[in-house]
């Protein structure tokens, strides 16, 4: 009975948008649990040391090849011209797949294939101040990974087709068993090979990433295969729209190469602080902010499509509005309990008690740009959804100059100027630590700024193009505000109450000492917005009520109801 209603949720078409982001929003919630215990174990095994800054810096080379091939043939470009060629025939639809996954697998191979040959002069631009030995085991480990954007880039393509088909809970299951591929490489591969067993772990993740769609695509008759002749106007077609896409995820991705090169010069142990504070904060963001834009984009492309202006920018306000009440209370509930998440989820073996407050601080500061992170993930879908993919390229060339800037800045300010090292030393209680080890906050710090100045500018223009209207946005923003507010403030004083009646130096004790301490303020944060008859609670209540379990409709993805449109 069990098992037969799995696959009957597995295999289900999901015509809402509430259940699309709820059933995401699950596979995400277990996805990122599995993914902190993959950090766990990490932090237990190497601490914030040299060996994980060695495997975090291996991401950089092939993470920036995945953006420069396998974005161009993601879902996000690909869906609305599958959608188009769909409504004209199957067979035009297929063709059009299999010319793009030809000219992509080329790519993707013939690119791999150099960054193999050049890595050594690739790695030392990736971490300059690396030492030659642990630059050589760099090189080893980044190009075992290189195998990693091959089967997560042909995953991409595919799932085009599976959300295409609204068969989101056999996507959803791709990144929990990317993050159990990484958990058996680190136990099972590690012991055996080193740091390249780690690698090994990621690239069987990214397999399962791929593998879990194919019988899906397969039994709805668009599985990809190489075609020829190549329909290269199609291609072309795809291509041109995707290049400012690729660029701004590119640009994104450079970003984060040139934070990984400023912590390997700062001190050792910075890359591994500043990656696992951002997978951390990376947790709200992936079952909140990409739940909502990825369940939203199917619509928002049909619509579009369909001439649906007016249409359109409502769904897009009901995403955006959903995002603000779910990020801000937990940005709060993150920014007090940091200490307590830190130390219960990484505060293990080698993680020592510097590694953990750094962390902490890090965390913080990065949880204050989470809803500004989900909304420019659903901005810039909504705009790839009108085929729209300039303006993002623009907004993200002049947030990632910001971000550089600013790390740049900060950086000199903190390192000259002995009144603001205090002053940020004691706002986020990182004293008794080397000025040299606090300069990793700045990138988190410069990170976050960053986004929000995107987010604030993606608000402006999408309103302007589409004629949105922000008033039930900015209602939804107040209360959340509010009780963010409250919850911070009965989170803060809870920690104090609870601090006398467990042993803080247990696990157990700190666990439920933070645990407690949110289940309190969510419990008054909800009380707040039941006083202030905020609509997003009324309709989360609704959904939840409708026995999401039996698959019942609360409202239809295709067309936005009137339930949607005027929620608040």
């Amino acid at each position: 009975m069990i098992a037969s209603r799995l696959r009957e949720l597995i295999g289900r078409r999901y015509e809402s948008l509430h259940q699309a982001a709820l059933i995401l929003g699950l596979s995400a919630i277990i996805s990122q649990v599995l993914a902190l215990v993959r950090d766990r174990i990490f932090a237990h095994i190497f601490g914030a040391g040299a060996t994980l800054d060695i495997y975090y810096a291996a991401f950089k080379i092939p993470d920036l090849l995945f953006v420069s091939v396998a974005s161009l043939v993601s879902m996000s470009v690909l869906i609305p011209y599958f959608t188009r060629e769909l409504k004209m025939s199957d067979k035009a639809a297929r063709d059009f797949l299999d010319s793009v996954f030809t000219v992509f697998i080329t790519l993707l191979v013939a690119l791999g294939g150099l960054a193999y040959l050049f890595m050594p002069r690739l790695a030392p631009l990736v971490a300059p101040g690396f030492s030659p030995e642990a630059l050589a085991e760099l090189v080893r480990v980044s190009r075992l990974l290189l195998l990693s954007p091959l089967f997560l880039g042909l995953s991409g393509h595919i799932s085009s087709v599976v959300h295409s088909f609204k068969r989101f809970a056999i996507y959803a299951l791709s990144p929990v068993l990317y993050n159990l591929g990484i958990i058996l490489g680190a136990l099972l591969l590690y012991p055996h090979f080193g740091l390249p067993g780690l690698a090994m772990g990621v690239v069987f993740g990214a397999f399962l990433h791929f593998a879990v769609q194919w019988p899906t695509v397969k039994s709805v008759g668009f599985a990809p295969r190489p075609r020829f002749p190549i329909i290269w106007s199609k291609v072309r077609e795809v291509f041109l729209v995707s290049i400012p896409r690729t660029l701004t995820l590119g640009i994104h991705q450079i970003i984060i190469i040139f934070f990984t090169a400023m912590a390997s010069s700062i001190a050792t142990g910075s890359i591994s602080v500043f990656n696992f504070a951002f997978n951390l904060q990376s947790v709200p963001l992936a079952v909140i902010g990409v739940s909502y834009s990825m369940a939203a984009f199917p619509t928002l492309s049909r619509l579009f499509a369909s001439g649906a202006i007016k249409e359109f920018g409502q769904q897009v306000s009901l995403a955006a509005r959903n995002i603000i009440f779910w990020s801000l209370p937990i940005t709060a509930l993150f920014v007090v309990l940091r200490a307590q998440i830190v130390r219960t989820i990484l505060g293990t073996g080698a993680f020592d008690w510097t590694s953990t407050r750094l962390t902490a601080a890090a965390l913080a500061i990065f949880a204050i740009s989470v809803l500004a992170q989900g909304l420019v993930l659903l901005f810039v879908r909504g705009y790839y959804a009108s085929g729209n993919t300039r303006t993002p390229l623009v907004i993200n060339i002049v947030s990632g100059l910001t971000m550089i800037g600013l790390a740049y800045i900060f950086t000199e300010v903190l390192t000259n100027s002995q009144s603001f090292f205090y002053f940020f030393e004691s706002l986020f209680r990182v004293t008794g630590i080397s000025g040299r080890e606090i300069v990793i906050l700045m990138l988190p710090l410069a990170y976050s700024l960053g986004i929000i100045l995107a987010a604030l500018i993606y608000l402006i223009l999408f309103s302007r193009r589409f004629g949105q209207e922000n008033r039930d946005i900015m209602r939804t923003l107040r209360h959340s505000f509010y009780a963010a507010v409250l919850m911070g403030a009965v989170a803060y004083e809870a920690l104090a109450l609870f601090d006398n009646l467990f042993n803080l130096e247990t696990l157990p004790g700190i666990f439920m000492q933070g645990l407690l301490s949110g289940l309190v303020s969510i419990i008054c944060g909800a009380l707040v917005l039941i006083a202030l008859q905020n609509e997003e609670i009324g309709s989360l209540y609704a959904t939840v009520r409708k026995r999401f379990w039996k698959g019942g409709v609360a409202y239809p993805v295709s067309v936005p109801g009137p339930e949607e449109i005027n929620q608040g």
